[in-house]
């Protein structure tokens, strides 16, 4: 097995969130074509009722980007037993339209060459989901109570993935920022 599928399925493992289910989508997905970086994102999410666990795994072959994505779904009265669903895409690296990273560091003023970051927002767009944000349109003239309709942006939102080292630790912000190198690199090779 070569070493970046190992290390893939080392982190699957490590993060321990459906580990074989994970490898298993992600296997179809990848059809036989070699891993050339990976990230695997596991998160927990909570809310006034549950606590929720989902993870998004990142890996990026010669021609490729595939993303899983898998979310457990607890028992309810409609469903006895406990859930979950997995979901890959494949997306050809020609498609990729863009690879947005947010860096966040601490004291600015005091930062150095290679220092690490604190957190890493890796938002990757490829036409496939946008979000539009809507606001009330205004014109110059305070006086004005007349409506001008909506304004907004329509923003590339396929996949978001938000790494912190606080949450997740300084090796997992330092893991996503070479997933982001190695995907940067492929998607102007297009």
């Amino acid at each position: 097995m070569p070493a970046a599928a190992t290390s893939l399925l080392e982190d699957l493992h490590r993060a321990g969130y459906y580990p074989d289910l994970v490898a298993d989508v992600l296997d179809v997905a990848l059809a036989d074509e070699s891993v050339v970086a990976h990230l695997v994102h596991p998160e927990t999410t909570f809310d006034a009722a549950e606590v929720r666990r989902h993870v998004t795994v990142l890996a990026l072959t010669p021609t490729r980007l595939v993303c899983a994505h898998v979310d457990d779904h607890p028992a309810d009265a409609d469903h006895p037993a406990a859930s979950a669903s997995a979901t890959t895409e494949s997306v050809p690296i020609h498609e990729i339209r863009s690879v947005v990273l947010t860096h966040v560091v601490a004291e600015p003023e005091r930062h150095r060459t290679g220092a690490p970051t604190l957190e890493l927002t890796l938002s990757i767009g490829w036409g496939a989901v946008s979000r539009v944000d809507l606001e009330p349109a205004t014109c110059a003239d305070p006086a004005c109570e007349a409506d001008h309709g909506l304004t907004g942006t329509l923003v590339p939102d396929d996949v978001v993935v938000r790494v912190s080292a606080a949450a997740e630790g300084a090796d997992s912000v330092r893991a996503a920022t070479e997933f982001a190198r190695a995907l940067s690199a492929a998607s102007v090779r297009r």
